[in-house]
């Protein structure tokens, strides 16, 4: 028996041991005509057991989860593996390749491109790749994110709330399993075409993360990861006996509708509060600072409701609408509820 499926290349999905492939995605320029953009892909299969999609490279200027993939791909062998591991590490290669959030071949954002478009543009080819054909291969799925150039989070998985109590209950068990030090939940389908909400209409559970950010890698977020992301993989069984780590207590919080703190001034960013930090509605989190108008006072910026500081943007310089920080309802050490209305 054999499981190929078109545009990826060099792979069988049925087929026992380590394969090395790549997803074939068409592009035609004033330089080329009829090119391929090869988007990494390895199979690592070991018999019967669950299949798990990992994924990294969604925005190509996030690190970690592309070192944490790569290492992965490396060292995992195929009788380490019950199951299938399906790992996508340069997803977005084109962004990988330039270090930046989307790529300028097209300036698709990935994960606001699912379901995709088969005869797209590379990002949407590649969504239509990721929906259509390996997110319903998946038991499990795991995309790793970042902040990237433009922010910082607290280090974190990110899980999307519901979309129904079985999901949600799945979602929970596998943020204790990877053990970050906070989690960060949003509503159900916070944005349209994200890979987790594809993963949500599919019925397979999914969680995400943000580790760190800044363009640049932490090293103490990395190895925290690494461990996390193999007590994962033998939570969900695909790894052979892998011990579950020792679980800290998680910090959970939400972001919602009222979190974010906009600029209403353009000028450098004064970041007043710090990551992680408790804050209260009314507290000054961020203060901007104009560059022309050297008589003009600074802005003052101040949370909008009680919580944590989730997310802070990196690059000093804003503009009018810039978010500076993000604010995030603190629920301590218990997960909110995961399939009510939602914020």
């Amino acid at each position: 028996m054999t499981l190929h499926v078109p545009r990826i290349a060099g792979i069988d999905f049925a087929a026992a041991g380590k394969q090395l492939g790549y997803l074939e995605i068409e592009y035609s320029d004033n330089e080329n005509d009829a090119a391929v953009i090869p988007s990494p892909i390895a199979v690592i299969s070991g018999g019967d057991g669950p299949t798990v999609l990992l994924l990294a490279g969604t925005h190509g200027d996030e690190y970690e989860g592309q070192i944490l993939l790569q290492e992965l791909i490396r060292s995992v062998r195929a009788d380490d593996v019950a199951g299938r591991l399906i790992i996508l590490p340069a997803l977005n290669i084109s962004a990988v390749r330039e270090g930046r959030r989307v790529a300028s071949v097209d300036g698709v954002n990935l994960n606001r491109a699912m379901p995709g478009q088969a005869d797209g543009g590379p990002a949407r080819q590649i969504a239509s790749i990721v929906a259509e054909d390996l997110i319903p291969m998946a038991d499990y799925v795991m995309d790793i994110h970042s902040g990237g150039i433009a922010s910082e989070y607290v280090p974190s998985a990110f899980v999307y709330l519901g979309p129904t109590p079985g999901l949600w209950a799945e979602k929970v068990s596998a943020v204790s399993a990877f053990n970050a030090p906070y989690s960060v939940a949003v509503k159900p389908m916070l944005k349209a075409g994200s890979i987790s909400g594809a993963a949500d209409l599919a019925g397979v559970p999914m969680i995400s993360t943000e580790l760190g950010g800044r363009g640049t890698v932490s090293l103490p977020i990395l190895n925290r990861a690494r461990t996390g992301l193999r007590s994962l993989l033998g939570h969900w069984g695909v790894l052979k006996d892998e011990p579950a780590i020792p679980e800290e207590p998680i910090q959970w919080v939400e972001l919602t509708a009222r979190s974010a703190v906009h600029s209403t001034m353009a000028g450098l960013l004064e970041p007043v509060a710090e990551l992680g930090q408790k804050v209260s509605a009314g507290d000054v989190v961020a203060r901007v600072h104009s560059v022309e108008e050297l008589d003009r006072p600074a802005k003052d910026f101040h949370a909008p409701i009680d919580g944590v500081v989730a997310i802070v943007r990196h690059p000093a310089i804003v503009n009018v609408g810039t978010t500076l920080v993000n604010i995030a309802v603190d629920h301590g050490t218990t997960p909110p509820e995961g399939h009510h209305v939602p914020s």
